[in-house]
């Protein structure tokens, strides 16, 4: 009997080794053939996707396909961006280890555990409340300490926390909302997907001497800014 208990915890000992490692090598050849070969060149992005294991932010079903080139579902009819999106979005941001940064659409989480390697904190708003949660508890089992997350209405942002170095919004609304422009701090960065359903465009706001600048950056595709009452914004 001991011997079987024994053999049994072998087996699972050798199954997860054997997934890590698989996990591993699936994650090193997202980061040199989805990122690296497609132009993310800043060192401390890569190292972060390098790090992050993105297989724990995605639905179980969905795992073995957790680092490949593509949008996945979760929950709530949302998604986990692309990797390469994910990585084009926060290299754009220029984080430094001393920026405080607002997310908007906590979703899986994935996004702010990027972000939690590369700046000081991190302030994410989710408007389900099953999402957040989820996310929550993986920032728990992973151990980031300096992410801060709620449920609320991203359109409004996090004004008790205001103003941010940067902002990143993972939905889009069809207008980039004032309520953020607002909470961007001097010299501040904010990069959002703007435009209908369907095909949006990506593009970056800078802060400078209390005006904001806009430059367009790539199209990209991204579910709606939700209100809510389940209307988009």
């Amino acid at each position: 009997m001991k011997a079987a208990i024994f053999f049994l915890g072998w087996l699972v000992v050798t199954n997860c080794y054997a997934q890590n490692n698989l996990f591993n090598h699936e994650r090193y050849l997202m980061v040199e053939q989805q990122l690296k070969q497609r132009g993310i060149k800043d060192k401390r992005v890569l190292a972060a996707f390098s790090k992050v294991p993105r297989h724990l932010f995605v639905l179980p079903e969905y795992q073995k396909q957790a680092y490949a080139d593509s949008p996945l579902p979760i929950n709530e009819g949302q998604t986990i961006s692309q990797p390469y999106v994910v990585a084009v979005m926060t290299e754009i941001l220029e984080l430094q280890c001393s920026d405080r940064v607002l997310e908007i659409g906590t979703g899986s989480g994935y996004q702010a555990a990027i972000l939690a390697q590369l700046c000081d904190s991190v302030f994410t708003v989710e408007l389900f409340q099953e999402l957040s949660k989820k996310a929550g508890q993986v920032f728990t089992q992973l151990n980031y300490t300096n992410i801060y997350y709620k449920v609320g209405d991203g359109y409004k942002g996090w004004p008790e926390k205001a103003p941010f170095d940067a902002i990143i919004v993972t939905c889009s609304p069809t207008h980039v909302p004032q309520a953020l422009k607002e909470q961007l701090a001097e010299g501040g960065r904010l990069i959002i997907p703007v435009g209908d359903r369907g095909i949006q465009q990506l593009v970056l706001l800078r802060k400078k001497k209390g005006k904001v600048s806009e430059k367009r950056i790539l199209p990209v595709r991204f579910v709606p800014m939700l209100n809510k009452k389940g209307g988009s914004y």
